[in-house]
């Protein structure tokens, strides 16, 4: 009896340590930037406080941090366990985005996934989302010709992922709260969850809409078909 009462607590210790470990399953290997640990993105945002809370939608929240080892500042992006879009949008972000190299386009920095909890790291964007400038009576008004920048530098950014890159690359959501501002309010494009790739010249296949109402171009929920004249 004593010796299957170990037998059974040291099998009860494993499985739990196994549960709480940083498992690497061998898709991970093949993609995108650095992992972090669970507990580095636990510490550099004191622990997913509220008070470090940037922003929160239907896929999660997005935390402002400090990586421990660099002091680099950093948004981190914890998809919800109730995210419709779940693995699949967290793998989508990292190999859509995670091989993309644009000046305005949102930089990840590399992501973590332990058990149900899924992040994404990216750079910290000082000014936060476009639509807080343009929606809401907000503090500062841009001037025609910051707006014109704007305009300008997500057309050049869906141009490199629409021509420019090995892979066409259809973002299916751009809208004002996924254009990011920097600190000298430059342009990043960001939330790559729902984008898509394929092959130049292919006919992307039939899929489900998706995408954000009042955003949507009207042939695009008639055929289920998002390319890159119809979607971006």
């Amino acid at each position: 009896l004593y010796v299957m009462k170990n037998v059974y607590v040291g099998f009860f210790a494993s499985t739990r340590r196994y549960k709480n470990a940083d498992v690497i399953e061998a898709w991970e290997l093949e993609i995108g930037p650095h992992r972090y640990s669970y507990q580095e993105l636990k510490k550099a945002t004191k622990g997913f406080k509220d008070k470090e809370l940037l922003g929160q939608g239907g896929f999660g929240s997005v935390y402002k941090g400090k990586l421990p080892n660099s002091n680099t500042q950093v948004a981190v992006k914890r998809i919800s366990h109730d995210s419709k879009q779940g693995l699949r949008e967290f793998v989508s972000e990292i190999t859509s985005i995670g091989r993309l190299r644009h000046r305005n386009m949102v930089q990840l920095l590399g992501w973590c996934r332990r058990c149900g909890d899924l992040l994404l790291v990216y750079g910290f964007m000082a000014n936060g989302s476009l639509d807080k400038y343009l929606f809401d009576e907000p503090k500062i008004i841009l001037s025609w010709e910051q707006r014109f920048k704007v305009v300008k530098d997500v057309a050049s950014t869906l141009l490199y992922m629409h021509e420019g890159y090995e892979q066409v690359v259809i973002h299916r959501d751009v809208k004002a709260s996924n254009v990011l501002l920097d600190g000298e309010l430059n342009v990043r494009l960001g939330d790559f969850g729902l984008a898509r790739l394929y092959e130049h010249g292919a006919n992307p296949s039939t899929t489900r809409v998706v995408g954000t109402l009042g955003y949507l171009e009207p042939e695009v929920p008639r055929t289920g078909k998002a390319t890159s004249i119809s979607r971006d």
